[in-house]
């Protein structure tokens, strides 16, 4: 929300809640639980696409067997080679069902997440900046979809295929799957001790980058104002700083990660030649036949894929568990309750009233309102004046119910806000922001973004009241011309107009204009003064004016100063009993100096 110059509306650091481990694994599973039905299936077909791999080093001892007695061996290759094929097939089946699983809960978990921004207290968000968030909803659940696709099917498969394995190796030597079990057991402990190391550099790494898109969004933002003063050198300066501190706590979680892979491929060859020491050394005394030592070293192989991929998993879960601790904080933060749907808007105007209103920004901020009161008549234009910093524009904000009043009352109707139900509450309000925000889109999308329901007859109304149907008549497709990005496809007064056209569609019984004529020249400025008026013998209109041309035919007009009320009336009365008023009127030449 655009404040005052001097309101301090500036915002505080961002809140982060924190998430342990315990806490992280849980949304983790919360995540998959729905699709445990899925993963079963998927995991049975990846057990069995493994046990027809599995076979393939008994096949393989029944060749050499062969072979060794003299006999055929197209029945056993033809065997090997059936086994291959069946089992490459049922396992791209049970990959499919996971990777489809993980997807649907990417999915699932950034409409929540975007909803929940969406619905996020404007304190909140003032806290955050855009690109961070944007990093949540992007990077941050496409790591969540790594863990749920990559991660978590080759879990599933490389468990299965580990167990398989083992048991196969029970069954042809206890001693050498002991041996192999005992060095397999040392990437274990490596595991326990390392992963949580990778989640906190991952977790770090995730940060930073979301650090890089706020700066990069930052000069996105101001993106001609950049040009124009010459900052292009600086601003990639800062951004390439971010990224560059991105790096480096990427390559920290790279190191852990690497650590971890050269770990495992040790251990692994450790067991290699454990196995081949004291399986050689059976075979030397006959304790054991070479096919079978052969086979037992193809089963060690299919022991080292799983172990692999399961030690590749469990670190792409640590940088998922990071993806979901930034994720979660979102989902912690304080948010607004779900609107019920409001009934349709229109009625009577409707009255504000403020008292002894206190007010600040954050508890380590000045305050803003020092006991405001001031009274809103329902029906007619009131108008709120006074210098920059005086805390006019934080009024909209609480009746918009941004934010809460500290202490003291605002009451709409005669009703206390806090006790409206806040769709209802916001359905009644048209509001027009200090800098007439236009969304990319089309210009009827931007004019019915409050009031889907509108008919092109109420549409063509708001147009020709706001002085925008000749705009429309001169844009190549009417109506559903593209404005471009913030509307950058508009001039600064038609931006200005389409807003109020937009808040006008919604038939407010409250109508709230920040500065709504401050990018109007002067022939458009009296048209939109002419337009004000005849809103304002229809409901309530309450306008915020630096421009005091705008306002002199206000029915009442409220002068604020330094978060206070200092005088209200007309203009000739303000004029003559007010001296800052009288400033004001003066340095605009409405008054003789």
């Amino acid at each position: 929300m655009a404040t005052d110059g001097d309101d301090d509306g500036s915002p505080a650091p961002p809140r982060k809640a924190s998430l342990g481990d315990r806490a992280a694994w849980r949304v983790l599973l919360d995540q998959v639980r729905p699709h445990r039905r899925t993963l079963l299936l998927g995991g049975l077909l990846s057990l069995a696409g493994s046990l027809a791999g599995l076979a393939m080093p008994l096949m393989a001892k029944r060749v050499i067997d062969a072979f060794g007695a003299g006999g055929t061996m197209t029945g056993p290759v033809l065997g090997l080679s059936a086994a291959v094929m069946a089992g490459a097939l049922v396992a791209a089946a049970g990959r499919f069902l996971l990777e489809r699983m993980g997807e649907t809960i990417v999915l699932a978990s950034r409409r929540t997440l975007v909803d929940r921004i969406l619905r996020l207290r404007v304190p909140e968000v003032d806290r955050l900046s855009p690109g961070d968030l944007l990093s949540r909803v992007g990077s941050d659940t496409t790591l969540l979809r790594a863990v749920c696709t990559d991660a978590l099917a080759s879990l599933v498969g490389g468990a299965f295929t580990f167990l398989g394995a083992a048991v196969m190796m029970a069954i042809m030597d206890g001693l050498l799957l002991g041996v192999t079990l005992a060095v397999v057991a040392l990437v274990a402990v490596m595991g326990v001790v390392i992963a949580p190391r990778i989640r906190r550099a991952s977790l770090r790494a995730q940060e930073a980058l979301g650090e890089m898109g706020s700066m990069l969004d930052r000069a996105l933002q101001a993106f001609r104002t950049v040009k124009a003063s010459g900052a292009e050198a600086r601003e990639t300066a800062v951004v390439t700083a971010a990224a560059t501190e991105a790096r480096d706590r990427g390559v920290a979680a790279a190191g852990w990660t690497s650590l971890a892979g050269v770990g495992a491929w040790t251990s692994i060859q450790l067991a290699f030649l454990a196995v081949l020491g004291v399986g050689g050394a059976r075979v030397a005394s006959g304790e054991m036949e070479i096919s079978a030592l052969i086979a037992f070293l193809m089963y060690l192989f299919y022991l080292v894929s799983p172990i692999g991929q399961i030690i590749q998993s469990l670190t792409q879960m640590q940088n998922g568990l990071a993806a979901v601790t930034r994720i979660q904080e979102i989902a912690l933060l304080p948010a607004e309750p779900v609107a019920a749907p409001a009934p349709a808007a229109g009625g009577a105007p409707v009255g504000v009233t403020f008292t002894d209103v206190v007010f600040r920004y954050d508890e380590d901020r000045p305050v803003v309102h020092h006991g405001v009161t001031f009274e809103v008549p329902a029906g007619g234009m009131t108008a709120l004046v006074g210098p920059s910093g005086a805390g006019k524009s934080t009024v909209f904000g609480l009746i918009e119910r941004f934010y809460e009043a500290g202490e003291g009352t605002v009451a709409v109707g005669g009703r206390d806000i806090r006790d409206w139900p806040l769709g209802e509450l916001r359905a009644m309000l048209g509001y027009v922001e200090q800098d007439a925000p236009v969304l990319a889109g089309t210009l009827r999308e931007n004019l019915v973004f409050g009031a889907p329901e509108a008919t092109g007859e109420e549409i063509a109304r708001a147009l020709a009241r706001t002085r925008l149907d000749d705009l429309v008549e001169r844009l190549p497709e009417g109506l559903d011309t593209p404005v471009g990005h913030r509307g950058v496809l508009l001039s600064g007064g038609e931006r200005q107009r389409v807003a109020i056209a937009r808040a006008l569609l919604r038939r407010p019984r409250l109508l709230l204009l920040d500065e709504a004529t401050s990018q109007l020249d002067a022939v458009n400025e009296l048209r939109l003064r002419e337009v004000v008026a005849e809103v304002a013998r229809e409901t309530t209109v309450l306008v915020i004016a630096h421009r005091l041309s705008t306002v002199t035919g206000a029915d009442r007009i409220v002068v604020m100063e330094a978060g206070r009320v200092r005088a209200w009336g007309t203009h000739d009365e303000l004029v003559a009993a007010d001296a800052l008023y009288r400033e004001l009127a003066a340095t605009q030449f409405l008054v003789a100096t």
